[in-house]
């Protein structure tokens, strides 16, 4: 027990008190807290590159089984179909976090002795899990940032130099042994200072028009229900040709969420009529499912007036197992399909990013649910937009932990940018993102309803 509790049980006592970091608990000094632990563990027991390992395996796993607890949630969408999977996949998750960061903690014990080279195998294995197998970033260090000072250096270094700047504050504290205590506490307050003191940022306007969000409040698992579509469809209607809320000018440009009507693109043309006279003719940018020769996407339309599609955009970065599956064809012949896709194998990937010219309001970034996780994504428009979209359907991923995040991370997309997003959601969180990432205004979960903002 002694030798497990040496290599395991503390280490992942440390992973679990780091992932406290992290929405909806928000508590960045549990993120330095966990990380110097398990740095102050390994530089103590100096252990061999195994045992080191084995330290960065356990250490992942309790950070990643806290963190991304919520990954039970889409398989509970259709409990009697895939309940079952739920506690598989939170632990194979974890596991598989656990592999990454195992990788970290041998490649810094192969390295040197000292703890510090940790500063440089942790980041860059985070780095490689941006990437490898089409990326999966989700819940990096850096993410538990967005609401404190260092969270600002997003905007210069991104992603992969902030999670350098946490890991090394972390173990920066891990190593102090100051003569006085006074010392030692002081300095240790001084270092974390940048992470947990909060940003106030200035007043931000998101463009120079409203723009009005609609969130039906449609939960996943009604979502599809022939005698749910009509009410949900109705309340965006509803949402859509609305009175102007006092003091301000009607819409100049009206966004529905991911996913927001039920009928493929293709055979929506009475649909796309009626949405655009309760939009008054104005413009509307909603999700949709299409069809091309034979192939399915995940689709944004921009829509002019008389429901005329005017510019349509394709998500590229498709969740793997979600939208589709890898080698999809070939699975399908064993009944293995996506879990999110209506139709065949799944859905097709789209071009790549790409901008919509939005007339008065300038170009947005169209971005669609999973893509405002990747800052490569964001960073491979085309030209610099006015603005970004983000049309979500965070019903996938629960109604607390999941949803907090994924808000967490296009606000991390805001301050890399410095613009701001106008995120719609089929149920919280909807939000207006300022350029310095701070949230103007939100619906949340279990909520329908619209926002006006400008």
């Amino acid at each position: 027990m002694n030798g497990r509790r040496k290599w395991v049980v503390l280490p992942a006592l440390s992973g679990a008190i780091a992932a406290l970091g992290q929405a909806p608990f928000n508590l960045p000094a549990m993120m330095l807290a966990g990380l110097a632990l398990v740095a102050f563990l390994m530089a103590e027991r100096k252990p061999t590159p195994a045992q080191a390992a084995v330290m960065g395996w356990a250490f992942g796993f309790g950070y990643f089984l806290i963190s991304l607890h919520w990954i039970v949630s889409p398989f509970l969408v259709d409990a009697a179909r895939h309940g079952w999977m739920a506690p598989f996949a939170v632990v194979l998750m974890a596991v598989g976090g656990g592999l990454f960061w195992m990788m970290a903690f041998w490649a810094a014990r192969r390295l040197g002795s000292h703890v510090a080279w940790l500063i440089l195998t942790l980041p860059g294995i985070e780095l490689l899990r941006a990437y490898i197998f089409t990326g999966f970033p989700w819940a990096a260090p850096a993410q538990s940032t967005v609401d404190s000072l260092l969270g600002q250096g997003l905007a210069v270094i991104g992603p992969h130099g902030v999670n350098v700047g946490v890991v090394a504050i972390a173990v920066a504290i891990s190593q102090l042994k100051p003569r006085g205590r006074f010392l030692g506490t002081a300095l240790a307050v001084g270092m974390a200072l940048p992470m947990v003191l909060p940003f106030v940022p200035k007043d931000a306007e998101l463009t120079d028009h409203v723009i009005r969000l609609v969130q039906p409040n449609a939960p996943q698992d009604q979502k599809w229900d022939p005698e749910k579509i009509p009410i949900f469809y109705d309340r965006q209607l509803r949402f859509t040709s609305a009175l102007p809320t006092e003091g301000m000018q009607p819409p100049a440009l009206i966004i529905w969420p991911e996913t927001a009507i039920p009928w493929t693109l293709n055979r929506s043309g009475a649909i796309l009529e009626e949405i655009s006279a309760a939009a008054g003719g104005r413009p509307v940018v909603l999700g949709a499912q299409r069809s091309e020769e034979g192939r399915y996407y995940n689709a944004l339309a921009a829509l002019g007036p008389l429901g005329k599609v005017t510019q349509i955009y394709d998500k590229h970065h498709l969740v793997p197992f979600g939208e589709y599956v890898p080698l999809g064809d070939f699975a399908a012949r064993f009944g293995f399909y996506g879990m999110a896709p209506q139709h065949g194998a799944g859905f097709s990937s789209g071009d790549g990013a790409q901008l919509m010219d939005l007339g008065p309001l300038g170009r947005a970034l169209p971005l669609i649910c999973y893509e405002a996780v990747f800052a490569h994504d964001v960073n491979a428009a085309p030209e610099r937009p006015n603005f970004i979209i983000h049309a979500t359907n965070d019903a996938w991923f629960g109604t607390y932990a999941g949803p907090q995040q994924h808000l967490a991370q296009a606000r991390m997309r805001a301050i890399e940018q410095g613009l701001p997003i106008a995120r719609a959601a089929k149920t919280g969180m909807t939000a207006i993102i300022g350029p310095s990432g701070q949230v103007m205004d939100s619906i949340g979960s279990r909520s329908a309803g619209f926002m006006c903002v400008r």
